[in-house]
């Protein structure tokens, strides 16, 4: 059972925005640290953001003030809002559920393209 589940991708040009959602299920939501990654064609998957169970945020440098994550524990969900949009975030975006003891999940990923 995938208890991940993405959605909100697509086609958007350059400049555009979208939202990632994340549904999670079978896992007590609340207490795992939640990320995206992102793996664009030819490239190794890298993380884009994270938010930890006490609501602590990270990015990575390429999206630091375009992306946003955030998390909603009585939805189990996990958001990334990316704004300003560029041809290199083209990829297939993954949500990821990780705990300290060593629990990590993986969805199947949703396909972001950003093209004119």
């Amino acid at each position: 059972q995938v208890p991940l589940v993405e959605s909100g991708g697509g086609l958007v040009q350059p400049g555009g925005s979208l939202r990632l959602s994340c549904a999670a299920s079978g896992i007590i939501f609340s207490i795992y640290d939640m990320a995206w990654y992102r793996q664009g064609p030819g490239k190794q998957r890298e993380l884009v953001a994270g938010i930890s169970s006490g609501d602590r945020t990270n990015y990575s440098e390429s999206v630091k003030g375009r992306f946003t994550i955030s998390r909603d524990n009585a939805k189990n969900t996990v958001s990334l809002r990316m704004n300003s949009l560029k041809p290199e975030d083209t990829a297939v975006y993954y949500c990821n559920a990780h705990n300290i003891r060593g629990h990590d999940f993986w969805g199947q990923g949703t396909q972001v393209t950003v093209s004119s």
